[in-house]
């Protein structure tokens, strides 16, 4: 089965960012750290794996998705990303147009978002997606010839292994993070209720909606404090799901793809050499721009 590729473009550009020295500057003085660790990113990828399809998807803002909208500390205790940094994502947008890969972004959904809706109407043509992340969230993406790459781990997770790696299977993972809390993102979860707890939970019911239907059942389950934790449950039902709407994936956002505009277009040479001159990078990326723009692609 074929396989489109999926990039969470902020991972590794915030990554770059922050492991990079901020002096690596382009000739008029501007920091280019963060695009030089992803233009590394970037090809190492098309240069190791050679994909027919790409999306690269970008988050426009930490503040304007519609979840902020249903619950305003949404994502509220994270700094603004600051001003050198948010040139640098237009910046890494635009090598990605160089390299022929197809980027997307939106202020009113997340770039999980785009993922997610990109990997269910490739999955209706007949493509596997594999996505490129660290970020936990995704993995409630993965279905059976999917996978979840770790890149930097370098670590590939089939749909059989996620429970294992996350504590859940994919289709429960946005009920786990709701119940559980997601500190990254200042979603609080039910109090009282961790990690192991919502696991537990999510192995003896199959969903947030099952085990509301008969929280009576709870209290019989073999967990430190099974006898209160049904009340607590109830208590705390309407926190509960409005978590569950921060925490799951939003798949059907309206968003323009087919086939077509995923795959992979040749690398435009003069542009990102350009590209380059004006960030100032040395030749060791334009030689390996080079390799992949003759290295056969099978369609």
């Amino acid at each position: 089965m074929p396989a489109v590729h999926l990039v969470d473009a902020s991972f590794f550009i915030f990554r770059a960012y922050y492991s990079i020295p901020d002096h690596m500057v382009d000739p008029s003085g501007q920091p280019v750290n963060a695009v030089y660790g992803f233009a590394r990113f970037i090809s190492d990828l098309l240069e190791r794996e050679r994909p027919t399809h790409v999306a690269v998807a970008f988050d426009e803002s930490l503040a304007s998705s519609f979840r902020n909208r249903l619950y305003p500390p949404y994502k509220a205790n994270r700094e603004p990303a600051p001003p050198e940094l948010k040139e640098q994502f237009a910046r890494c947008r635009e090598l990605c147009n160089c390299f022929g890969l197809a980027t997307f972004s939106s202020a009113e959904y997340e770039a999980d978002d785009i993922i997610g809706t990109i990997s269910v109407r490739m999955r209706e043509v007949g493509f596997a997606s594999t996505i490129i992340t660290r970020d936990k969230d995704l993995a409630q993406l993965v279905q059976v010839n999917d996978e979840f790459w770790d890149y930097m781990a370098d670590e590939r997770i089939a749909y059989a292994d996620i429970a294992e790696r996350f504590g859940v299977r994919p289709e429960r993972m946005a009920d786990y993070l709701a119940l559980a809390g997601d500190p990254v993102d200042n979603i609080p979860g039910v109090p009282g209720v961790g990690k192991k707890t919502a696991a537990a939970l999510l192995t003896r019911f199959e969903s947030l909606d099952q085990m509301y239907e008969d929280l009576s059942l709870v209290s019989g389950m073999s967990i430190r404090g099974a006898r209160g934790l049904g009340a607590k449950l109830a208590k705390h039902r309407d926190a509960a799901y409005l978590a569950r709407e921060l925490t799951r994936i939003a798949c059907d956002m309206p968003l323009l793809i087919s086939e077509s505009r995923l795959r992979c277009q040749p690398v435009m040479l003069e542009n990102l050499n350009y590209f380059y001159d004006q960030a100032g990078f040395g030749p060791m990326l334009r030689h390996q721009a080079e390799r992949i723009s003759k290295a056969p692609t099978v369609y």
